[in-house]
Formats: structure tokens, sequence, C-alpha cells
């Protein structure tokens, strides 16, 4: 945490995959929900939270206690293309690797980034936070894509269920991050 508490002046964003569900479902089960709501009790508060368009990351978000204010269809999927290049899971460094390389994988980091952007500059006051909930792969693309300079070799691997990220925001940009793991 000790980014947490170097950077607490400024915006904050968290990035978060989705909780449990039974696959091939789209919802969360029991243990997903129960998931959920151990990690909201200790985050938050937001003041905006987005999720992507799919029920898993909408209910995520419901089950950790926060109301939800946008879904975005940008972070349901990432396509046939960026999979072909960046297939999930990979590691923080693996994705930040892909996106290096340009192509598909690189487009749809930097239309992320410019989301979260938007999100950062037009709905949350200095020192404020937002949430947003989406999915494995699309977590790590937009972490990669909001810090294009950073060291990822320290974060390890693809984010589980509820695990992460969190950015701070300082002017105009991402400055740094950390990674936010939960333990089950």
């Amino acid at each position: 945490m000790y980014y947490y508490l170097a950077f607490t002046d400024m915006k904050i964003l968290e990035i978060r995959r989705h909780s449990i569900r039974s696959q091939p479902g789209d919802h969360l089960n029991q243990s997903g929900v129960t998931l959920a709501r151990l990690v909201g009790q200790n985050i938050g508060p937001f003041d905006r939270v987005v999720t992507s368009t799919l029920p898993r990351a909408f209910e995520t978000a419901i089950a950790m206690g926060f109301a939800v204010d946008e879904q975005a269809e940008l972070m349901s999927t990432y396509g046939r293309d960026v999979e072909k290049e960046a297939p999930w899971p990979l590691s923080f460094a693996e994705y930040a690797d892909v996106v290096q390389r340009g192509a598909a994988a690189a487009t749809y980091a930097r239309k992320l980034s410019k989301y979260y952007a938007g999100i950062m500059n037009d709905f949350i006051a200095e020192s404020r936070s937002a949430l947003v909930v989406n999915h494995g792969g699309v977590v790590e693309l937009g972490v990669v894509g909001c810090l294009p300079d950073f060291d990822f070799s320290s974060w390890g691997g693809s984010v589980e269920y509820c695990e992460g990220a969190r950015l701070y925001w300082e002017g105009d940009k991402f400055i740094n991050g950390e990674v936010l793991r939960v333990s089950m």
C-alpha cells in the first residue's frame, strides 16, 4: 500500500476484474457474490462506477455495494484480432510487451486509456476516485495502455477474480499504479 499512502491527494482509478461465475454462465454464482461483498467492504468510496455491459461485471459492482453509473461496450470484449496477439491469460509484463509491438492490442489499449482519461477528466475531482469493473485481459490491457512506460515486471500474472490495479492520475495523465491482489 505504499503508493496509496504516497498519492492520496491524487485522483484514483481502480480497475477490477469481475467476481466468480459458473461457466459458461454470464451471472455471478453465490461464491462470486460473497467474494465481491468482502472486497467491497474494503474499497471506495467512488464518485463514478463504470462496468462492461456483461452481467457479471455489473453484478460485481452491485455486490461490492456500489451503484453503477454507466456500462460501456468497449470493456465487454476486445475481439479476435486482439485475442490472437494477446491470448488471455498473460502477465501484465507480457501484455506490455504485446502492446509495445503495436497492432490491434496496442490500438485497443489506447482506446481504453482514452476512455479512462475521460472518466478522470469529466467526473472525478481532486483526491476522489472511480471504479471500473470489467474482465481478464481487458483489465491488464487497460492498465498497460494507461501506463505505457511503466515496468510491470514485479506485478505478476494475470488478474484473478476481483483483482486489478489502482492507478494514480495527476494533471492530465496516469503517473503511477499498483497491482491489487485478493487473498482467498
